[in-house]
């Protein structure tokens, strides 16, 4: 299929023919070109869990309050933000940075931009994503503000405006995958009405961790996991040609 064909196939598909399974494998190669996707500053500040075992998926199941997308996917993946990374991640992506410069950029250029790449992972990720009980965050916020009064500045530096970021650069990587699956033929369902405590509990992900979406996979059983023809908003009413 072509771009079109494969977005114009790709639905939310809410129950699966449980006698066609999928390819393990290609699930799991799906969850790699999902890393892939953009994300606000390369900080990639994800983790995709791929469930197989039956008794797990009927605890996820549950977990999902007994969707029916859910309840009849023969595998399931969890995508989950972990802002809790961000110290170790803006470390890996610094040290990935000097390289890819000293391999990629001319010499008389290299040390400057080392000297902002160190900059910026190593002092300003840090600080935009640190968290102390909101106080950093009004304080970031605080600062911003007084910054933009003589220059354009980035005002949402609050600790809950860069859990939304972590959250949509997660959802930018479930998109792609959910793209990718429908590529190989096969059908997704976002899931957000989840019991969030009972399946950070299944998972056994730790207090830093926050479940993104819940990503059922299978193949679609006919017409019934799909509610008849998709519905969109007519596109003049979203389109602004300015």
């Amino acid at each position: 299929m072509n771009l079109d064909e494969i977005l114009n196939y790709r639905r939310a598909v809410r129950a699966y023919d449980k006698e066609k399974p999928i390819d393990t494998e290609k699930v799991k190669h799906c969850l790699e070109l999902a890393t892939l996707a953009p994300n606000s500053s390369n900080m990639q500040l994800w983790e995709f869990y791929h469930i197989t075992q039956p008794e797990l998926l009927a605890e996820v199941s549950r977990d999902c309050l007994g969707q029916k997308a859910a309840s009849t996917a023969p595998q399931i993946v969890v995508f989950v933000v972990r802002r809790d990374w961000y110290r170790k991640h803006a470390q890996f992506v610094l040290e990935f940075e000097r390289e890819n410069i000293r391999r990629n950029s001319p010499k008389e250029r290299q040390a400057k931009r080392i000297k902002d790449r160190e900059l910026y992972y190593g002092t300003l990720m840090p600080f935009v994503y640190a968290r102390f009980f909101g106080i950093l965050g009004l304080f970031r916020k605080l600062l911003a503000n007084i910054i933009s009064i003589f220059r354009p500045m980035m005002l949402e530096v609050s600790e809950n405006d860069m859990r939304v970021v972590a959250h949509k650069s997660c959802a930018l990587a479930a998109q792609t995958f959910m793209i990718a699956m429908a590529n190989e033929g096969y059908d997704t369902c976002p899931l957000e009405g989840l019991d969030s405590r009972r399946l950070k509990r299944a998972l056994n992900l730790p207090h830093g961790a926050e479940i993104n979406m819940v990503i059922p996979c299978g193949i679609r059983n006919g017409n019934k996991g799909i509610w008849g023809e998709r519905c969109r908003v007519p596109f003049d009413e979203v389109y602004r040609k300015i």
